[in-house]
């Protein structure tokens, strides 16, 4: 499985962001349909953080394989 096989989505109570990688890099969507680019390091830098408990609230994080080989 590649990165590119996977999108990860995580919620919270006021949001929902999409993160997906293509041919260019890593981008994320925002629950208001914002779409950045970004690399690898911000991508962790937006995953940890809600994974560590760090977010208040529910959190519900989930992970799409895209394409089965």
């Amino acid at each position: 499985m590649k990165n590119s096989d996977c999108i990860i989505y995580i919620k919270t109570k006021n949001s929902k962001q999409t993160y997906r990688r293509d041919k260019k890099g890593w981008m994320q969507k925002s629950s208001k349909g914002i779409v950045r680019r970004m690399t690898a390091e911000q991508l962790l830098s937006h995953l940890l953080p809600p994974l560590a408990g760090k977010s208040k609230g529910k959190l519900i994080v989930k992970v799409k394989i895209n394409n089965l080989r």
